[in-house]
């Protein structure tokens, strides 16, 4: 199943100085963000992918066109380094192709821009290039398929450390807790699309939420609710709690990597619900 990955922002809360590469060429370890996300589809046999660049796309192509196998893979070096034979490779057997789809446009205007590149496929998986998970993608997949839904995205309880207060009516807080405990659910990418999302896409506008408010009065718009792991690489903070996540040899999201990844069971999807189709802001998902 082709991968369409969104590459193109500026991630300015992550720059570091006049550093000219995108957000999802932020290291991880020895291989940028973009990178530990393409392996998890590939972990799962997804290895056809469409980048859909934007800013900073020299050096997305220039990673590429000059990879290096060593980094991430054990081999042994004979005849004074001309001789390099890997034991395992990352990326031999994958298919990228490059796409500029410009500096200023949003997902869906890019997501119009590759239209061609999947065009014939049942259904093809997108995604943000910032974000790390170990969600079941085979299980995602599956319930998607048995749907009749457009677009499936997956759900995760808001990831804020912030506390919200409540506060009677003589202005005492009667209460503090946690966000999470709100129960509410964001976007967290990792959709699995069907070509008829590309009927409700327009120029200027984007996926997420003018395509996505398009679907719910059809109930085309399908959410996978999701609790295990799942972060997004937004700002310094988090990448460097997933820096120290890698160096302590704990990464949930590196499931095909026996040496990093924690082994803990991958916790199954809550469930799939789809959005009210009402005008409400309210997140819940209902079944």
């Amino acid at each position: 199943m082709k991968v369409v990955l969104f590459c193109g922002g500026l991630g300015m809360r992550m720059r570091e100085g006049a550093a000219s590469a995108p957000k999802p060429m932020a290291m991880i370890g020895d291989r940028p963000l973009l990178w530990h996300v393409m392996r998890y589809y590939a972990h799962f046999g997804h290895k056809d992918f469409i980048l859909c660049l934007g800013y900073g796309a020299a050096a997305v192509k220039d990673y590429f066109l000059h990879y290096d196998e060593t980094l991430s893979n054990d081999f042994t070096l004979t005849m004074g380094g001309r001789d390099v034979r890997l034991f395992a490779t990352d990326i031999t057997d994958w298919n990228i192709t490059f796409i500029d789809t410009g500096l200023g446009a949003t997902i869906g205007e890019r997501l119009m821009r590759v239209r061609r590149h999947v065009e014939g496929e049942e259904m093809f998986l997108a995604n943000y290039a910032d974000t790390l998970t170990d969600a079941p993608l085979p299980a995602m997949i599956d319930r998607f398929r048995a749907s009749t839904a457009t677009a499936s995205l997956l759900a995760v309880p808001v990831q804020s450390t912030h506390h919200v207060i409540d506060i009677d009516e003589s202005d005492q807080v009667s209460r503090v807790r946690p966000i999470r405990e709100l129960m509410q659910w964001e976007n967290g990418g990792y959709f699995v699309l069907r070509p008829e999302i590309f009927e409700e896409l327009r120029e200027g506008e984007d996926m997420v939420p003018h395509a996505f408010d398009r679907l719910l009065p059809q109930r085309r718009l399908m959410a996978q609710r999701y609790t295990g792991f799942w972060r997004a690489a937004d700002t310094f903070k988090d990448r460097a709690e997933l820096e120290q996540l890698y160096h302590s040899a704990s990464c949930p999201w590196m499931l095909w990597d026996a040496n990093r990844h924690s082994g803990a069971p991958i916790p199954a999807p809550l469930g799939v619900g789809i959005h009210p189709p009402t005008g409400t802001d309210v997140p819940a998902l209902i079944h």
